[in-house]
């Protein structure tokens, strides 16, 4: 897989006053006394084990760290890590962390949910959350399979599954998660592998530079009631076809050799696969994460196992910078308290009589 070179500017860059950790600090400290109970051969195990390894590199106190989770197997992450967490409410992660970034400038806020958390019941939590662009970063674990509840189809299970809750298969047509992600206008969109240490971890490097919402799809694999979903983008005789590294600024090539591509589609006005022998390395799409409108990103994610079960377009989708919510929210509250002079009690009646008043006779 391509490789991700970008380097860490530090927290959420631009904010000042943070709070850094002098001296050196590792994957231990950030590692809980609780025991990690996830079945053997979970995913999250892979995943658990990148960001504790990955934290130190923030260079922040573990005080000035906070994960929040919903409902689900991923969302036992906040015991396993030696921060502040919380082990919210189902599908409510992303409303709960809103208001710990918005109050607390200070914080590097993390979301950790799965499909089914995020997607269903968390669905308009999600999408408001990237529309307003706070800044957090949300790690979606996908495994297309609801885990804890013992292996019901999820929004992302594709259709035609057959599970407990859909014996003769599902017949309802599957999220995309990047998709949704880009069409909610996120600033910073990207998909992983749990088993691909080195690509989650520099997608992570990215996404917690970055001043916004960052949204990470991880593929996880679960082993006890989904296992083998994405096998396609893990096998080494198959990988080369299904993966379709994103690397901005470089051609989008994938196969063996490099001997498939992307291409524009005349017909539909989006984007297809084409050989490159055929169409030559000039009519190749250079990817641009930076281009201010998604509408090609958006395309180059509907190529997600199109075609090809579980064939996946994996890296940085989009990567743009726009005003944050929590950002604007305190410039608002600073510039109100800063409106009004005289003692506390004058201000907090200044505030209260300010505006349309009316006198009840």
């Amino acid at each position: 897989m391509t490789t991700i070179d970008i380097p860490f500017h530090g927290l959420r860059s631009g904010v000042e006053g943070v709070p850094t950790f002098e001296g050196e600090q590792s994957a231990k400290e950030y590692t809980s006394d609780q025991e990690v109970r996830w079945c053997p051969g979970c995913g999250d195990y892979a995943v658990l084990k990148a960001v504790q390894g990955f934290l130190p590199q923030l260079g922040l106190r573990r005080e000035n760290i906070v994960f929040v989770s919903g409902i689900g197997c991923s969302s036992r992450f906040p015991y396993y890590l030696d921060t502040y967490g919380m082990h919210s409410i189902h599908g409510r992660a992303p409303a709960i962390a809103t208001g710990i970034a918005t109050a607390r400038e200070d914080l590097s806020v993390w979301v950790v949910t799965g499909d089914g958390d995020a997607l269903s019941i968390g669905g308009n939590h999600l999408i408001h959350a990237l529309r307003r662009n706070v800044n957090m970063t949300i790690l979606l674990f996908n495994n297309r399979i609801y885990g804890l509840t013992k292996g019901q189809y999820s929004p992302t299970s594709e259709t035609g599954k057959v599970t407990k809750s859909t014996p003769m298969g599902s017949v309802d047509r599957p999220f995309n998660p990047v998709s949704l992600a880009l069409g909610a206008e996120g600033t910073f969109v990207a998909r992983t592998i749990d088993s691909d240490r080195k690509h989650l971890t520099a997608v992570l490097s990215a996404a917690t530079a970055h001043r916004g919402t960052s949204f990470v799809e991880i593929y996880q694999n679960c082993p006890i009631f989904n296992d083998g979903a994405f096998d396609a983008i893990k096998g080494q005789d198959t990988k080369a076809d299904a993966i379709i590294p994103l690397e901005h600024g470089q051609p989008i090539r994938f196969g063996a050799g490099g001997a498939k591509g992307l291409v524009r589609d005349s017909e539909t006005g989006g984007v297809k696969v084409a050989l490159v022998a055929d169409v030559g390395e000039d009519a190749l799409i250079v990817h641009d994460a930076h281009n201010p409108d998604p509408t090609l990103a958006f395309s180059i994610s509907r190529l997600t196992d199109s075609g090809y079960l579980n064939q996946s377009p994996i890296g940085i989708f989009r990567q743009v910078e726009r005003p944050t919510y929590d950002d604007q929210a305190r410039a608002q509250v600073a510039s109100a308290r800063d409106a009004v002079t005289g003692t506390p009690t004058e201000r907090l009646a200044a505030l209260i009589g300010g505006g349309d008043t009316w006198t009840v006779v």
